[in-house]
């Protein structure tokens, strides 16, 4: 999360931040569970495979 910031970042750019290079090991162990837990989410949810896709931190109310 701290690799993402407030900004928004494709997988490229996100892969760069955190030194990765390996795009599967990312997705399986990084990208995916980020999504399913609501941590993040991607521009355009509707294509997930879009040339134009980024991911940005989901804002979370405090209590």
């Amino acid at each position: 999360m701290s690799a993402l910031g407030s900004e928004t970042l494709s997988t490229k750019e996100l892969l760069e931040r955190l030194g990765l290079k390996h795009r599967p090991t990312f997705s399986n162990n990084y990208l995916r569970p980020a999504l399913e837990l609501g941590l993040i989410e991607m521009t355009v949810p509707d294509k997930p495979n879009s040339s134009k896709q980024q991911c940005r931190a989901v804002k979370r109310n405090s209590d």
